[in-house]
């Protein structure tokens, strides 16, 4: 079992800047790959990005690009995601996962409870 819980969502004007942690417990941390995902009010979850174990590669959904950087840190057992220029509509609450890749897809195993984040305009 692996336990996450997120942290750092808070009301941002638009344009501003946020930091979301994700601290995971259990097991061993750096077997997984790390993702954020968000839910808007009356939407799907969608993908966000996704680090993988040793933190060599990310990818990003074409929405966040840009503005958005996951990371890690494996000693502290913690994934970050740092969001620049945000948006109206990157109001959303937020959530990372942990989950064990292959060539072709990331299978989710464990999920945190989420943080808001909310974007004035």
């Amino acid at each position: 079992q692996v336990q996450l819980v997120e942290s750092g969502g808070r009301l941002v004007q638009a344009g501003g800047s946020v930091r979301l942690s994700c601290t995971a417990s259990g097991r061993t941390f750096s077997n997984y790959a790390m993702g954020w995902f968000r839910q808007a009010p009356g939407k799907e979850r969608e993908f966000v990005a996704v680090i993988n174990w040793i933190g060599s590669r990310t990818t990003y959904a074409d929405s966040v690009k840009g503005r958005f950087t996951i990371s890690r840190d494996n000693a502290k057992n913690t994934v970050y995601l740092q969001m620049n220029s945000l948006k109206a509509e990157d109001t959303a609450v937020y959530y990372c996962a942990a989950g064990r890749s292959n060539a072709q897809t990331t299978t989710w195993s464990y999920w945190g409870q989420g943080t808001q984040v909310t974007v004035s305009s």
